[in-house]
């Protein structure tokens, strides 16, 4: 999603990148291991029912976290910015 929404990405395909994101993520996801995207979804029923849900609700929050860190680091990483030339003296930038 970080490259569907970039400055170099074509802006006409970023819904579809995302909508194809969250399709893959619910069609593998909730039959493996029932996970939602919502937090609210994840969050309100661990607070209701507590014990083993809601020891387990700190993932739900830190797992997102850590793979768009590690997902924008690879993009960086694979897709590097040009590097910006500095502006002459007196010279407006475009």
């Amino acid at each position: 999603m970080y490259g569907a929404t970039s400055k170099t990405a074509n802006a006409t395909t970023a819904g579809i990148v995302i909508g194809l994101s969250l399709m893959v993520v619910h069609l593998i996801g909730i039959p493996i291991t029932g996970t939602s995207v919502n937090p609210a979804r994840s969050l309100g029923p661990a607070l209701i029912v507590g014990g083993t849900a809601l020891s387990q609700v700190w993932l739900f929050i830190v797992a997102p976290l850590a793979g768009g860190a590690v997902a924008a680091g690879l993009h960086r990483v694979l897709y590097p910015e040009p590097p910006v030339e500095p502006l002459a003296s007196g010279e407006l930038p475009v």
